[in-house]
C-alpha cells in the first residue's frame, strides 16, 4: 500500500513539474528571434483550382520563422526584421512555390500564392468534380495528433457546422441524427450526476462528456450555437482518453468555434411550431491592428414548448473565446461556455423490471403520446459552465508543447420526476393494462471537474521513417456533492390519461417536507501518462502504437475509509494503415482497448476482495477512401468488441464474487460523403450491431441483447443541392432522414420483452443563401410519424414541425 501511495505522489509531482516547466519555458522564450519593431507578412495560399490550401507549411528563408495556413488558406508572419526574404510554400503533390519579399519596419505586406499540381501527381490521378462542404475535416483530437482521416486507423464521424446550419438544427440531439451508427436512448433528464442525454454507439451507452478533447460535463442538453463540429469517435478509446468520460462503444467530442483574423459574424432568428423561438449571434473581431488578439462571442436565446399537454425548455447561452498570438512560437487560447437552462423533464415511462410485463408493445400499452403527466410548475434548472485555457509553444520545427486546463461545473436544482410501473391497478379501472406511479425528488446536486493535460507533439524522422508522436500526462479530478431529497410518490397515472396526483409546487413541497436529504460528497482522481507514435515505414505504410498508464483513486468526505480504493491500469492500442493509392485509398486495421475500474467487494466470509479492472478489447478492419480530391470520402469497417473481467457472483459459492462476466458486440459501420457534381452534396451512413451477454450471474440477461445496445440497424441520409450559378444561384433544397430497426428496450427472462417498432423519419428543407443573408424553411418529420426511444423506458419523440430561419451575415 505504501508503494502505491508513493507512486501516486510521484505522478502528482511529475505532472506539476511538467506543467510549470512548460509555462516557464514558454514565457522565457516567447520573444526569441522576434523583433517587436519588425514588419508583418500576410498571405493567402490557394490550390490550382482556387480552393483554400489549409495546413500548408510556409517557410521564411533567411530566418527561423515559419507558419502553417489556416482552414481558409491564410497565414501571418509577424515581427520580421527588415530585409529581403524568400517565402516558400510546399505541399505534397504540388510544386513548391517561392516569392521574394522585402520587409520594412512597422509595415505589413501581402502575398498571394497558388500551388500547382506537380507533373508526377498528374501522371498518377486526374482530378475532376466538386468539393463537398460536408466532407469531414481532419481532427487534432481523435489521435491527439494532426492526422489525416485517411491515415488514421480509427473510425470516426463528423457532424459539422455547415450541416447544422443547412438543416436549421436547434438542438444537440437533432445534430447527432447525422452521425452514422449513433442513436438516442433517452433525452437529457437534468437529474444530478448523469442528467445529460444517453446515446448508443456500437452496442454501448455513451454521453457527450468531452469538449475540445477535455472534460465538459453537463446535466442538460448542449447548445449548438458554439459548435464547430461534433466528433463521434468509435470503439473503446481508453488508451488516449481514459475510462471516466467514455464508453466501450466510443465517445462524443464537441469542438467549439474559435476566433479568426478578421471582423465578421452572423445574427440569426428561428421560429417554429410548439413555441420555438430562437435568437443566435456569432460575432468575431480582432482587438489590435496586427490581428494578434482575436475575440469571438457566440450566444443563444432559446424558448420552446413541448408538443404534449405540458412541458417547456428555456436556454440562455453565452460563449466567448479569445486567441492571443504572443509570437510566431507562442499562442494562447481561452474559451468559455455559460449555459442557463430550465425546463420540465421529458416524459419517460419506466417499466417495472422486477415483475412480468403487463404490455409487451405499444398497441397493448395504449399510451397517448400527448399526455405528459407533468406540469410547467415542476421544472428543474441545470446551469453549466465550462472554462478552458490552452497554451501552445513551438519548441522547434519538430516539437510543440501543448498545455491545457479545463474546468467544468454542472448543477441540478429543482424537481426531477419519473413514472414507474406498479403492480397495482388504478382504482375503478381494473382493465387498464399498466399503471404508473409518479416519483419526485427535489434535486440539489453539483458536479465539478478539473482536467489538466500536458502534451508534447513531435513530427520528425528517424532514418528514413517519419514519426508523429504525442507524449502526454493527464490529471482529472471529479467532485460530486449531492444534497437532494429522497423520492416521494405523488399520485398514480394510467394510459387513459387519468392522474391522481396534484401537480403544484406547494403540494410537491409538502410531500417532500419529511423526506430524507442526501449528504454525499464523493470525489475521484485519475492521473495518467500516455504515448502514441505513428511511424511511416513507407509513404504508403504506417503503424500506430500507443500505451497509457492510468492510476485511479476514489475519495470524498462522505465515503468510508474501507470503501476507498485505487487501481493502476495499462491500456494499449495498435493500428496499421496501408494506402495502395496514396491519399486516395487506405486499408486499415486496429486493436483498441477500453477499461472500467472495479471496486472491491465484501465476500460472504467477511473478507474484502480486490479485482482487476474490467476490459473491452476491439479488433477492427476496414477501408477508407478520399477519391478525386474529397469528392467522395467513405469509410466501411467491421469491428468485434469483447468485454471481459465483469464482476459476477461465483456460481459455485453463494455470497462470493469473481470476474467471469463476458459480453460481445460485433458489427458493420459505413459512412459516405459525396459531391459528384458542383452544388450536390450527399451524406449517408449505415450501421449493424449484434450484441449479446454470454456470461453473467444475472440470469435475467444471459444470452440476451443488452437493453442499452439500441436497434440492430441504424441508417441516416441527407441529400442537398445548391445552385452554384445562373439565375437561381444560391437557391437550394435538402431531403433526408433517419431509420432505426426494432429496439428491445426491455429484454429480460423474467420481466419479458418490450419491443419498439422500427421507424423512418423524413425531413426536408428549402433555402436561399447569399454572401449577406440566408433564408431557410424546414419541415421535420414530414409524415408525422409517431415513434419512441427508450432504455428500459418509453419516451415519445417530436411529431411534425415546421420552422423558418433568417440569417444576416456581416
Amino acid at each position: 500500500m505504501a508503494q502505491i501511495f508513493n507512486y501516486w505522489a510521484f505522478l502528482q509531482k511529475t505532472v506539476l513539474v511538467i506543467v510549470l516547466w512548460s509555462l516557464g519555458f514558454a514565457t522565457v522564450f516567447a520573444n526569441d528571434n522576434d523583433n517587436e519593431n519588425g514588419g508583418t507578412i500576410k498571405g493567402t495560399v490557394t490550390t490550382s483550382d482556387n480552393k483554400p490550401a489549409a495546413a500548408v507549411s510556409v517557410l521564411l528563408k533567411g530566418s527561423k520563422k515559419a507558419a502553417r495556413t489556416n482552414d481558409d488558406g491564410t497565414f501571418v508572419l509577424r515581427n520580421v526584421s527588415p530585409g529581403t526574404y524568400t517565402v516558400e510554400v510546399s505541399l505534397i503533390g504540388y510544386e513548391t512555390v517561392t516569392e521574394t519579399v522585402t520587409v520594412k519596419q512597422n509595415e505589413a505586406i501581402s502575398v498571394q500564392l497558388q500551388l500547382n499540381v506537380s507533373s508526377k501527381s498528374l501522371s498518377e490521378v486526374v482530378v475532376t468534380g466538386a468539393y463537398s462542404r460536408f466532407t469531414p475535416s481532419n481532427s487534432e483530437y481523435v489521435a491527439k495528433l494532426p492526422l489525416k482521416n485517411i491515415e488514421n486507423p480509427q473510425v470516426y464521424a463528423v457532424v459539422g457546422s455547415e450541416m447544422i446550419k443547412e438543416q436549421v438544427i436547434t438542438s444537440y440531439d437533432d445534430a447527432l441524427k447525422n452521425a452514422p451508427g449513433l442513436s438516442k436512448l433517452w433525452s437529457s433528464t437534468g437529474r444530478g450526476g448523469d442528467g445529460a442525454g444517453y446515446y448508443t454507439l456500437r452496442g454501448f451507452a455513451v454521453q457527450p462528456t468531452l469538449v475540445n478533447g477535455l472534460a465538459g460535463l453537463t446535466n442538460s442538453g448542449l447548445d449548438v450555437a458554439n459548435v464547430e463540429r461534433i466528433e463521434v469517435i468509435k470503439g473503446p478509446s481508453g488508451t488516449l482518453f481514459g475510462s471516466t468520460l467514455v464508453s466501450y462503444g466510443g465517445l462524443i467530442n464537441t469542438v467549439t468555434k474559435r476566433p479568426y483574423d478578421h471582423f465578421g459574424g452572423i445574427v440569426s432568428f428561428v421560429s417554429g411550431g410548439y413555441g420555438l423561438n430562437r435568437f443566435t449571434a456569432d460575432i468575431n473581431t480582432p482587438l489590435d491592428k496586427d490581428q494578434t488578439v482575436l475575440l469571438r462571442v457566440t450566444g443563444a436565446y432559446h424558448d420552446e414548448n413541448s408538443f404534449q399537454d405540458a412541458g417547456f425548455k428555456k436556454n440562455r447561452f453565452l460563449a466567448p473565446s479569445l486567441t492571443y498570438k504572443a509570437s510566431d512560437k507562442l499562442t494562447f487560447l481561452l474559451n468559455a461556455e455559460f449555459l442557463s437552462a430550465e425546463g420540465t423533464n421529458p416524459t419517460m415511462l419506466f417499466f417495472d423490471r422486477g415483475a412480468p410485463l403487463k404490455a409487451k408493445n405499444l398497441a397493448e400499452l395504449g399510451y397517448n403520446n400527448k399526455n405528459s403527466f407533468t406540469s410547467n410548475n415542476l421544472s428543474i434548472k441545470t446551469p453549466t459552465t465550462t472554462l478552458q485555457a490552452q497554451m501552445q509553444y513551438k519548441l522547434s520545427n519538430q516539437w510543440t508543447s501543448q498545455t491545457i486546463l479545463s474546468r467544468s461545473s454542472a448543477r441540478s436544482q429543482g424537481y426531477y420526476s419519473y413514472l414507474y410501473e406498479t403492480s397495482s391497478s388504478m382504482p375503478g379501472f381494473p382493465d387498464i393494462p399498466s399503471t404508473f406511479a409518479r416519483y419526485v425528488s427535489d434535486q440539489n446536486y453539483r458536479t465539478t471537474t478539473t482536467d489538466i493535460q500536458q502534451n508534447f507533439i513531435g513530427d520528425f524522422k528517424l532514418g528514413n521513417m517519419r514519426n508523429r508522436v504525442v507524449i502526454g500526462v493527464d490529471y482529472l479530478k471529479q467532485d460530486a456533492q449531492d444534497n437532494s431529497t429522497d423520492y416521494a410518490m405523488n399520485g398514480l397515472v394510467d394510459m387513459t390519461g387519468f392522474d391522481s396526483g396534484i401537480l403544484s409546487r406547494q403540494h410537491m413541497d409538502s410531500l417532500l417536507q419529511g423526506a430524507a436529504i442526501s449528504n454525499s460528497n464523493l470525489s475521484q482522481e485519475v492521473i495518467s501518462g500516455y504515448i502514441s507514435d505513428v511511424i511511416n515505414f513507407l509513404p504508403q505504410l504506417s503503424a500506430m502504437a500507443s500505451l497509457r498508464v492510468d492510476h485511479f483513486k476514489t475519495g470524498g468526505l462522505s465515503i468510508a475509509e474501507n470503501a476507498k480504493y485505487n487501481q493502476t491500469t495499462l491500456s494499449p492500442k495498435f493500428g496499421l494503415v496501408y494506402q495502395p493509392v496514396l491519399n486516395i485509398v487506405s486499408l486499415f486495421a486496429n486493436y483498441m482497448n477500453g477499461f472500467t475500474n472495479s471496486a472491491p467487494r465484501r465476500q460472504n466470509d467477511n473478507t474484502i476482495k480486490t479485482f482487476k479492472p474490467e476490459h473491452a478489447n476491439q479488433w477492427e478492419v476496414g477501408v477508407k477512401t478520399n477519391l478525386v480530391a474529397d469528392i467522395l470520402t467513405a469509410t466501411v469497417s467491421y469491428y468485434d468488441i469483447k468485454v471481459s473481467n465483469t464482476i459476477m457472483q461465483d456460481p459455485t459459492r453463494v455470497g462470493f464474487y469473481t470476474q467471469g462476466g463476458k459480453q460481445y458486440s460485433r458489427g458493420i459501420d459505413a459512412d459516405i460523403v459525396a459531391s459528384p457534381v458542383s452544388g450536390l452534396n450527399i451524406v449517408a451512413g449505415y450501421s449493424y450491431n449484434n450484441s449479446k451477454i454470454t456470461a453473467t450471474d444475472a440470469k435475467d440477461y444471459l444470452n440476451r441483447r443488452p437493453e442499452g445496445a439500441g436497434p440492430k440497424h441504424i441508417a441516416n441520409a441527407w441529400i442537398s443541392y445548391k445552385c452554384p450559378d445562373g439565375y437561381l444561384q444560391g437557391f437550394g433544397a435538402g431531403f433526408g432522414g433517419t431509420y432505426a430497426g426494432e429496439n428491445m428496450v426491455l429484454n429480460r427472462e423474467v420481466t419479458g420483452v418490450f419491443t419498439l417498432p422500427s421507424y423512418t423519419v423524413l425531413n426536408a428543407a428549402l433555402f436561399y443563401d447569399t454572401k449577406k443573408f440566408n433564408i431557410a424553411l424546414k419541415l421535420d418529420n414530414l409524415t408525422n410519424k409517431e415513434y419512441y426511444k427508450g432504455w428500459s423506458t418509453l419516451e415519445p419523440q417530436m411529431p411534425r414541425r415546421f420552422s423558418a430561419s433568417g440569417t444576416f451575415k456581416f
